[in-house]
């Protein structure tokens, strides 16, 4: 069941957890919209080792043309998790042009 929309939800409108079960409706919730910040990588850094990829939640951290490492903006939130664990620091977070 999908939450209401309106100013008036409060926590008992919500399912337990908050968890979406209903199949295929995952597409429906585009996480990128929650994002503030994105993740930048410096290809001149980065060494191509997949931690990023590795600890993304979503996970929507994937190859470019080239073999480097790049966000899928529909689903990235932002977390910074990436940025925080590569161990090149190649990853910086900028603000969302909003």
């Amino acid at each position: 069941m999908a939450p209401k929309q309106d100013a008036a939800m409060t926590y008992r409108d919500l399912t337990i957890g908050n968890i979406v079960t209903e199949p295929g409706s995952a597409a429906a919730y585009r996480t990128g919209d929650w994002r503030s910040q994105r993740p930048v990588w410096d290809k001149n850094v980065c060494v191509k080792c997949g931690r990023c990829a590795s600890v993304c939640p979503e996970p929507c951290i994937v190859h470019d043309a080239e073999g480097y490492y790049e966000a899928d903006l529909y689903w990235c939130k932002g977390c910074g998790l990436c940025a925080y664990e590569c161990p090149k620091k190649a990853i910086t977070m900028v603000e969302e042009n909003v």
